[in-house]
Formats: C-alpha cells, structure tokens, sequence
C-alpha cells in the first residue's frame, strides 16, 4: 500500500476524484474501470453502494497502486472507516465532520476528508488532523465562496464536491481548489450503460483542472 502522503500527492496531481454511487457492485465497478481509462485514477466508492466494501476490496485486488487509489466515501463512523480501510480504502471521506472518524484514520495514516461547510467546521477539521477539507455541499454557495473561505483561512486544502461541472470546474481550481470531486456529472453514462461517454467526460474533467491550473 502506498502511503498517506502519496496518495493525497496523487489525488491534487490528478485533482478529479470521482464519486460513484451505483445500484450494485458490478455497476460501480463499470463506472470505475471507465473513470481510470478516462485518466482519473481516485475512485471513492460510497457506502450509499450495495457491497461497497466488497467493491473497495475487488477494485483494489484488480488494480495496482499506479493505476488506481480506491477510496470510501459517504462514511458516518469511525466503525465504517476501519472497515473500509481493512478492505483496501487508501482515503476516507465524510458529509460532516467526525472526530472519531477523524482520530482513526490519523491512526492508521489514512488520508481524511470531512465535509464543511461553516469556518467553524473546517477550522475544528483542521485543528483535528483532517488532511483535505471537502466543502459540501458545493452546490450551496459556488465557486466563489472558495475565494471568501481563502480570506481568512488562506492555507485551508480544500476540495468542493456537489455543483462541480464541466462549466465550472476551472473556477474551483483557479479560486484555490486542491482537487474536485465529481459524482453525477461525471458518472450519468452509467444510467444508460453507456460507460464510454464516463471515460470520454472524465478526459474532459482531467484536461480542464490542467488548464485551469497552466492559467
């Protein structure tokens, strides 16, 4: 397993996390393989996902470390945190703040992401150990109250998920966004098993952070 600073390394490299959710494992494991052939490599399987631990566990058993970071997503407890970790989760991520939650994954040097959406929230994050600070629901405020978050909080890492898109990603990375993390927009193919418009969307989200970051 590669280590904790690698993988967030990897994941601002990349700075497109996909988020799947899914009606079943194989279909999650369909829209993940598309989302690697489409250059983006973090993969967070949500535990809203039948099986999720058993899809965490086969997509690590099927790809390398350099193909492929495998994540946990939608994680309410420290109990579910461990779990996915000991099924091959590299990095865990949250809708809220928990410090249990929290405290294991520094345990273990697992990568946290709990999702913020006050100062407050994310500084208790912070103080707490959370490596990147998930600002959520994006779709609230826009990429503007990245700027307004960067005021007072100007060493804050952070990464929006909900309201990211192909129209606006590139004011996420330009206000000071590490990374986004796309569910809906990336992964709708896979409603209709057109999983190749998955890979065709995810070139798109990888090509746009590179631009928006060579601005």
């Amino acid at each position: 397993m590669i280590g904790k600073i690698k993988t967030i390394n990897k994941i601002i490299d990349t700075g497109v996390v996909a988020v799947v959710r899914a009606e079943n494992s194989e279909q999650a494991e369909k829209v993940s393989r598309a989302c690697i052939n489409g250059g983006v490599s973090a993969i967070e399987i949500t535990y809203t996902v039948p099986g999720a631990t058993e899809v965490i566990s086969s997509l690590k058993d099927t790809f390398s470390d350099e193909e492929l970071i495998v994540g946990a997503g939608t994680v309410l407890d420290s109990e579910t945190a461990r779990t996915a970790i000991l099924a091959g989760a590299q990095y865990i991520v949250s809708p809220s703040f928990d410090l249990d939650t929290c405290k294991l994954c520094n345990r273990y040097q697992i990568p946290y992401m709990p999702g913020c959406m006050t100062i407050t929230e994310m500084v208790t994050a912070m103080e707490a150990g959370a490596d990147i600070i998930k600002v959520f629901p994006g779709s609230a405020f826009g990429p503007s109250f990245i700027k307004a978050i960067k005021g007072p909080l100007p060493h804050a890492v952070l990464m929006p998920t909900g309201g990211v898109s192909l129209e606006n990603v590139d004011e996420w990375i330009k206000n000071g966004c590490v990374a986004v993390g796309v569910g809906g927009k990336l992964t709708a193919g896979a409603k209709n098993g057109n999983y190749k418009l998955i890979t065709e969307t995810a070139k798109k989200f990888v090509e746009k952070v590179k631009e928006a970051r060579n601005d």
